[in-house]
């Protein structure tokens, strides 16, 4: 579902996966939902997104998250 709402192009945003057709990064998304935004609170920020487009960020991300490489998070004591 994600394939027409994300897009990553060396041209934009140095390449870093944004939502097609503007310079909102995935990760920016991620970071304010993270932070306790809303969707809601996101879209009125950023008018140019959609509920869709927030929801195919979210899905981009898990997928990559389901990469064959781990990252270890370390403990702290």
């Amino acid at each position: 579902m994600y394939e027409k709402f994300i897009q990553s192009e060396p041209s934009v945003m140095m390449g870093k996966p944004v939502i097609t057709g503007t310079r909102i990064s995935v990760e920016l998304i991620l970071e304010k939902l993270a932070a306790g935004e809303t969707f809601e609170q996101i879209i009125d920020a950023h008018p140019r997104l959609t509920m869709d487009a927030i929801q195919a960020a979210l899905g981009f991300a898990a997928k990559a998250l389901k990469a064959d490489v781990i990252y270890p998070i370390s403990r702290v004591a």
